[in-house]
């Protein structure tokens, strides 16, 4: 497989990544779609403002290549502030996938950078590492949003035309969950 080849390959799921992620905001309320829901703060909306700073960061800062779009404060890369809109968030991070995917297209899989977050004794990386790296943390994100939206409202899956999932009807999801439950009891004792 040729290096562009490859390039694609990992873009391409990147992007199905992205786009899951997106997807999970559709339909939700401004409330929805920022409040804590988990016990650590995770929120819907804070999802797709932090990976905005992640694939910046990684596949931009890493490597020197400029990019216009606004980082936040580390602090506050977690969460949409009360100012900050959801099309903001969104338009912030379309516009970081054009940034990031030109540097993967203008430079070689081996190039090497620096990640400026890291103790300089081992911050130098190459551009396949962290692009498998934001590829993973996207995916790991993306999941974290299916739960949180399944948990909002039921919608599941990698996109609204496509849930992953077989397809039954509720009564038999509530069975299978109501089995799982059992299992889950006997075990336990």
């Amino acid at each position: 497989m040729s290096e562009i080849e490859q390039k694609k390959d990992l873009l391409r799921y990147l992007q199905d990544a992205r786009d899951a992620l997106l997807w999970k905001l559709e339909g939700l309320s401004e409330y929805d779609i920022r409040r804590p829901l988990t016990p650590t703060g995770t929120n819907l909306l804070g999802l797709v403002k932090h990976v905005t700073s992640v694939e910046l960061g990684y596949l931009c800062d890493t490597f020197g290549r400029a990019h216009d779009v606004p980082l936040p404060d580390p602090d506050e890369d977690s969460y949409a502030t009360a100012d900050e809109s959801r099309e903001l968030i969104v338009e912030r991070y379309r516009r970081a996938w054009t940034h990031t995917d030109a540097s993967v297209h203008a430079l070689p899989l081996d190039a090497v950078g620096a990640v400026p977050w890291w103790p300089k004794e081992r911050n130098e990386v190459t551009l396949h590492h962290v692009l498998v790296r934001v590829l993973g943390d996207t995916q790991r994100h993306a999941g974290h949003a299916d739960i949180l939206r399944e948990g909002l409202d039921g919608a599941v899956g990698w996109r609204e035309d496509n849930d992953s999932l077989p397809s039954h009807d509720p009564a038999w999801w509530q069975e299978y969950r109501d089995r799982l439950q059992r299992v889950a009891e006997q075990a336990g004792k």
